[in-house]
C-alpha cells in the first residue's frame, strides 16, 4: 500500500510543474505582443514624421539653390561653379523661408481668432442672417480676387509683382473661408450642394500649397539678385586678398595690379586690389575693386596651394 502511495504523490509535483510550464509559455507570448506592440507604434511614428521631414529638407535645398543661383546668374557665373553641398544650401535658405513662414503664422493666428469670434457669434440667432450675408460677399470678394490676380500673372508675366503668387493664394483661402462660414450659418436640415467638402478641400490646399511654393522661390530668386546688388554697392567692405604665384596668372581684372616679388631665378607674381568673395568647391572666388555688374570680373582660383593668399580687413590695403 506504501508503495503505490508514492507515484500518486510523485504526479502531483509534475502536475504542478506542467501547470507552471503552461502559464510561462502563455506569459511569454503576451510579453512579446507588447515587445511589438510597442515597436510598431515607434515604426508609425517614424513613417509619419519621416516623409515630411524628408520634403521639408528638400524644399529648404531647392530655395537655397534658388536664392545661389539667381545670385551667380546675375554676377555672370552659374551655380555649378561654388561647388555648395546640401549643407550650403540648407543655411542658405533660411534667410529666404524667414519672412514668409513668420507671416504665415501671424496671419494663421489672426485667422484662428477671427474664426472663434465668427463660431461664438453663430450661436446667436440675431447675428446669423448678418453672418451669412458678409459670409457670401467675402466669398465672392476672395474668388473674385483670386481670379484678377491669377489673369494678371498669366497675361503679364513680365509685369507681375513678387507678391501676386501670394495674393492669389489669400483670395482662394479667404473664399473658401466664406464658403466655410456661409455653410455653418445655414439653417438646420439646409445644406449648400456643392463638390464633396472632403475633396474640395484637397483641392484648396494643394493649390494654396502650390501658390505659396511658386511665390516662395520667385522671392527667394529675388533676394539671390538683391544680394548681387548688394556686393556691388558694398564690395569695399569685403575683405581685402593679395595672391602670390610662381606663374604668371595674367589677371586682366579692372584695378588688379601686378607685381614682380620674385628674381629671374625664382620668379613670383603678387597680385592685389582684390577681394574675396567666397571659398567653396576648391576654389577661391576673388572681386576686383570696384566690382560691378556691368563690368565687374570674378576671378577663380584653385585653392589647392599652387597660389598663396593673404587676408586682410575690409579697407586694408
Amino acid at each position: 500500500m506504501s508503495g503505490g502511495a508514492e507515484p500518486a504523490g510523485a504526479a502531483e509535483p509534475a502536475g504542478a510543474r506542467d501547470e507552471s510550464t503552461a502559464a510561462a509559455t502563455a506569459a511569454e507570448p503576451d510579453d512579446r505582443s507588447l515587445i511589438n506592440t510597442r515597436w510598431q507604434r515607434t515604426l508609425d511614428v517614424l513613417s509619419v514624421i519621416g516623409p515630411p521631414l524628408t520634403v521639408a529638407t528638400a524644399l529648404l535645398v531647392y530655395f537655397g539653390w534658388a536664392r545661389t543661383d539667381a545670385q551667380a546668374k546675375a554676377m555672370g557665373l552659374d551655380v555649378s561653379l561654388f561647388g555648395y553641398t546640401v549643407q550650403d544650401f540648407i543655411l542658405r535658405s533660411i534667410q529666404s523661408l524667414f519672412q514668409p513662414l513668420a507671416w504665415l503664422v501671424v496671419i494663421g493666428l489672426l485667422w484662428l481668432m477671427l474664426d472663434k469670434l465668427v463660431v461664438s457669434l453663430l450661436d446667436t440667432p440675431r447675428y446669423r442672417t448678418l453672418l451669412q450675408r458678409t459670409a457670401l460677399a467675402v466669398l465672392v470678394l476672395g474668388f473674385a480676387f483670386a481670379a484678377v490676380m491669377w489673369m494678371v500673372a498669366v497675361t503679364q508675366p513680365d509685369r507681375t509683382l513678387l507678391y501676386v503668387p501670394f495674393l492669389v493664394a489669400a483670395g482662394l483661402v479667404v473664399g473658401a473661408w466664406g464658403l466655410s462660414v456661409r455653410r455653418r450659418s445655414a439653417p438646420s436640415g439646409r445644406t449648400l450642394r456643392i463638390a464633396p467638402r472632403a475633396l474640395e478641400r484637397s483641392l484648396v490646399f494643394v493649390l494654396v500649397t502650390l501658390l505659396l511654393f511658386w511665390g516662395t522661390s520667385d522671392y527667394a530668386q529675388a533676394l539671390g539678385r538683391g544680394a548681387a546688388v548688394d556686393y556691388q554697392e558694398r564690395s569695399g567692405l569685403l575683405p581685402t586678398a593679395v595672391v602670390y604665384s610662381k606663374e604668371r596668372l595674367a589677371v586682366t581684372a579692372p584695378n588688379v595690379r601686378e607685381e614682380s616679388a620674385g628674381s629671374e631665378s625664382a620668379p613670383l607674381y603678387r597680385y592685389s586690389g582684390l577681394r574675396l568673395l567666397v571659398v567653396s568647391g576648391g576654389r577661391i572666388f576673388l572681386l576686383n575693386d570696384g566690382w560691378t555688374l556691368a563690368e565687374g570680373r570674378v576671378v577663380v582660383l584653385r585653392d589647392d596651394g599652387s597660389v598663396r593668399v593673404e587676408y586682410g580687413n575690409a579697407g586694408a590695403n
